[in-house]
């Protein structure tokens, strides 16, 4: 089908709980889907900030309904108390898993939880609220879940044995591996899901990857104090501006695996042009998409949080 970014389908009467919410894209992510009627909260690990973003979607979308909801990924203890919460919703109709951090320290770290800091952040702990709120996208007709995966996965092989980081770290190749794990995660969930029953039923939820191509600051509509442009970062965007987009764009992808009636699960979404364009369907490394990646990235990320995840 036609997609058009500008026109979204009206989703009122809806619920859509975006990690990252406050900032980046997940900031425009919340924008847009509030800019359809849908009730969106935003999942943020400072108050403060979600507070602000709430603020500005309001202030730049007429009627917007926002709610907001306190959790670090990288805290299993947290993840636990917002899933809780998720767990508890009378629906759940949308399920984005966008937070994350792109650029590591130069050395590897450790979450509270003694995992390393990267795939904490971006995989596991979504892997944990999923599984937590499970309960709330079940019970809602039509549900989804889109987790963000990343171009940087053509760049490097996934290590099924060594996912951590403990036997060598270097922070591109650790984002990289966590990106591999969301994929793995994602599309082994699609798998699961087609072959699963609860209650003599398929769980109706569709799981969907997106992702946001080359999206940054300097091509992003303003935002105070979310999405400032300096002039140094406009001068650096209109250099390479032919090959990037702004994070507004950048969230298309990730709107439209929300929103798209006609995606049954397991698509791809992301750029027309790899690194930015339209968002069009598109397909995952080969690596990422097997049934033997996802398999073992769902055992290991059970054996990591301690959550059965039985869908």
């Amino acid at each position: 089908m036609s997609w058009i970014p500008s026109h979204l389908p009206r989703q009122d009467g809806r619920t859509f709980v975006v990690t990252g919410g406050n900032a980046g894209l997940g900031y425009f992510t919340a924008e847009q889907l509030a800019s359809t009627g849908a009730h969106v909260v935003l999942a943020s690990r400072n108050p403060a900030r979600a507070g602000l973003a709430a603020s500005s979607i309001r202030g730049n979308v007429a009627g917007a309904s926002i709610d907001t909801l306190t959790v670090d990924l990288a805290s299993l203890d947290s993840v636990r108390e917002a899933g809780a919460r998720l767990a508890d919703y009378g629906r759940l109709d949308g399920l984005i898993l966008n937070a994350g951090t792109t650029t590591g320290s130069g050395e590897r770290q450790e979450s509270v939880d003694g995992l390393e800091l990267t795939m904490a952040t971006n995989f596991i702990g979504h892997f944990a609220l999923t599984a937590l709120a499970w309960p709330a996208l079940t019970r809602t007709e039509g549900s989804r879940v889109v987790g963000l995966g990343s171009i940087s996965t053509l760049l490097v092989l996934p290590n099924p044995g060594d996912m951590l980081s403990r036997r060598g770290y270097n922070s591109f190749r650790a984002y990289s591996l966590s990106k591999h794990a969301m994929q793995g995660f994602i599309l082994e969930l699609d798998r699961r899901v087609r072959v699963s029953t609860t209650f003599g039923k398929v769980p109706d939820v569709t799981a969907v990857l997106a992702h946001p191509g080359y999206a940054i600051d300097g091509l992003t509509p303003l935002r105070p104090g979310i999405a400032d442009r300096t002039p140094l970062m406009r001068a650096g965007a209109a250099a390479i501006a032919f090959g990037t987009q702004g994070k507004n764009r950048g969230a298309a992808p990730t709107v439209r695996a929300a929103l798209d009636p006609s995606f049954t699960g397991g698509e791809f979404v992301g750029p027309h042009y790899l690194t930015r364009g339209r968002p069009v369907l598109k397909h995952p490394t080969a690596t990422s998409g097997s049934r033997e990646f996802g398999g073992h990235i769902w055992a290991l990320a059970e054996e990591w949080t301690g959550v059965d995840f039985d869908v």
